[in-house]
């Protein structure tokens, strides 16, 4: 005899949930099936108790349907469904889609969470989830900034922002150079006018005195200028007055030009500490200043009978006087005298020469060196070697001979002529020796000494000194070699 079990609704709920698992149950039950819902009821008894009648009832999920065959496909298509369902709980989980009683799809319901291992082994957990389109437009990857091409636009700030400020739209902002104060002006001008003071180039100067912030300092330009020319060459001096030329105008004004001289008259007596021509160097520049229109005329005349300090005097008589003497013919716009690069060489040659000979009469080797620096050719300086030289073959007595070498001597030990320029200077010698030669017979023999001369005295080295040219021994006593033996013997 077989025994059915009726099962209660809600014993089949809690089956299938625990367990996963459909149970389908064909029973037989009565005309009143509302009597077997909360029962357990035997199909067929001995004592001829409760018969079921033939009408079959399925359920599924606790759902009672019909025995149809229809209603029977139809709950098997259902509950297929929802095995499909949770399968893929791992995706759908979020959504909360779950089945209704009557097997259904509900959506926005929470469902149970399901078991980690459904989603490891989900091979296609990610299936459903996008276009299928490559990360970040096929522009990501390591070391990747964006698509080739792509452009950032600026960002536009919303009117409505909270951080929005009206005043802070299209501003442009620019560059503010705070003014120089005294303490850091000087150390800021004084650089740009010695790097002026090596390559003359005032253009230059203006521009970068245009990128200061000069302000009230601006009228210490010319001051200063002067001041550091004062200690400076003949040729610094040119280009000081040069560069206030070209600075007046453009930069400077005509007050900023008075004011600057008017403190270089106050400094006078500081600037005598350290230079002692100071006053008729400033006096020259004062009257340079005139000549070329940057002080008026009557500039001079403002201190008549207004100067108690001697040195202001003097600096200011120096400029009336050369000022006088400009009506005359006088041209102060080269009273500094040109550099040495850019004076012509005859001009050269003849303050060397000049040079030569008043070192002849004064024996004074130190004025001599002083003028030779002056000149400012240090390229030039074999042009001084070949002259005295020339001077020595050209002299009768031996007192230009020694002094020409104790000079040469002098000038070699102060490095004032490099070896290369004396090697230059002898070697032209050499060259010009055979013409030298003509207008002085004896120029070979004296030559011959006075290299031998040099040497000795560390002048020359070795190898010059064998490179002088010699004529051969007849010549030497045709033309009365004998006696000037004799004569440099005794």
């Amino acid at each position: 005899m077989r025994k059915w079990f009726f099962f209660s609704y809600t014993a089949c709920r809690f089956i299938d949930i625990a367990f996963g698992v459909d149970i389908l149950l064909q029973i037989k039950t009565d005309n009143e099936a509302d009597d077997l819902s909360d029962s357990f009821v035997s199909g067929d008894e001995d004592n001829g108790g409760l018969v079921i009648s033939n009408k079959n009832m399925n359920e599924i999920n606790g759902n009672w349907l019909s025995s149809s065959s229809n209603s029977i496909s139809e709950a098997r298509l259902k509950a297929k469904a929802k095995r499909r369902l949770r399968k893929n709980s791992s995706r759908d989980s979020g959504r909360g889609d779950s089945l209704s009683d009557n097997g259904d799809v509900v959506r926005g319901t929470t469902a149970a969470p399901t078991s980690p291992k459904s989603k490891l082994l989900d091979r296609k957990s990610r299936l459903g989830k996008g276009r299928g389109l490559p990360k970040k437009g096929g522009a990501g990857g390591k070391g990747v900034w964006g698509r080739s091409g792509e452009v950032y636009e600026p960002v536009v700030v919303d009117e409505k922002d909270p951080n929005y400020d009206e005043a802070q739209e299209n501003c442009v902002y620019e560059t503010v150079v705070p003014p120089l104060d005294e303490r850091h002006f000087e150390k800021t001008v004084t650089p740009i006018v010695q790097e002026y003071f090596e390559h003359g180039d005032t253009n230059e100067v203006a521009e970068q005195l245009a990128e200061l912030n000069l302000g009230s300092m601006r009228s210490a330009v010319p001051s200063l200028a002067v001041s550091l020319a004062l200690e400076a060459k003949a040729s610094h001096r040119e280009l000081t007055s040069r560069l206030l030329a070209d600075l007046y105008g453009s930069v400077l004004s005509h007050s900023d030009m008075e004011k600057s001289f008017d403190k270089l008259l106050q400094e006078l007596p500081d600037l005598v500490l350290d230079t002692p021509g100071a006053p008729q160097l400033v006096g020259q520049f004062i009257a340079r200043a005139v000549s070329d229109q940057i002080l008026s005329k009557s500039y001079i005349d403002g201190y008549k009978g207004k100067v108690d300090c001697e040195y202001v005097r003097v600096t200011l008589d120096r400029a009336a006087v050369l000022l006088k003497m400009s009506m005359g013919g006088l041209r102060i716009d080269n009273q500094w005298g040109a550099g040495g690069g850019q004076r012509p060489v005859i001009q050269l040659i003849k303050e060397m020469n000049l040079l030569l000979k008043e070192y002849i009469l004064s024996g004074d080797s130190k004025e001599a060196e002083r003028c030779l620096r002056d000149l400012e050719v240090p390229h030039f300086h074999h042009e001084f070697v070949y002259e005295a030289v020339v001077m020595v073959l050209e002299s009768k007595g031996e007192k230009t001979f020694k002094m020409v070498l104790q000079l040469l001597k002098c000038l070699s030990l102060s490095s004032i002529i490099t070896v290369d320029q004396m090697r230059r200077g002898y070697k032209r010698i050499y060259m010009d020796i055979a013409e030298i030669n003509i207008d002085v017979p004896r120029a070979y023999f004296i030559l011959e000494q006075f290299v031998d001369k040099s040497f000795n005295m560390g002048i020359i080295d070795m190898k010059l000194r064998d490179l002088c040219p010699c004529r051969g021994r007849k010549r030497f006593v045709s033309e009365g070699d004998g006696s000037v033996v004799k004569l440099e013997s005794c």
